[in-house]
């Protein structure tokens, strides 16, 4: 049995993905649970990015997929490549996240419960929100995502 990527159903698959761990994300916040929030803002920024890197290749299991995207921005119109810039830029920032929620950095003998605070997961948040808004942005102008 031969697997075939479709395209359009990776971007979709990773839109989902990106809007239920915004969702995720939310909804630890409303709970004042900081470790969630960043943990789910990241997975929602990681896969934001990938729905757009979807349109043109099969994205890498990095969870910093933002040097695979600075590479796409020559074969993006020129009227977005700044938005792909900022969203490499918010992937960037945030991928590091991955790790520090699950492990935090054992050498500081603290857990990721204990290094989050109300600030971190509003910056998170803010990043998530943002890099769905810029996907979506950037699929409706490459005519992949209608709405």
């Amino acid at each position: 049995m031969t697997f075939k990527l479709n395209p359009i159903s990776e971007v979709y698959y990773r839109l989902r993905l990106a809007e239920g761990f915004l969702k995720e994300a939310e909804d630890a916040f409303r709970r004042r649970d900081f470790r969630g929030v960043v943990a789910s803002s990241q997975l929602a920024v990681e896969n934001a990015t990938k729905a757009v890197i979807a349109v043109y290749r099969v994205p890498s299991w990095s969870h910093d997929p933002s040097p695979e995207l600075k590479e796409l921005t020559k074969q993006v119109p020129i009227g977005l490549r700044q938005l792909i810039e900022e969203l490499a830029e918010v992937v960037r920032v945030l991928a590091p996240e991955h790790d520090r929620v699950t492990y935090e950095e054992p050498t500081r003998g603290l857990t990721p419960w204990e290094i989050y605070k109300e600030k971190d997961a509003e910056t998170a948040l803010g990043y998530a929100r943002r890099a769905l808004e810029l996907a979506k942005i950037i699929l409706r102008e490459l005519k992949v995502l209608k709405e």
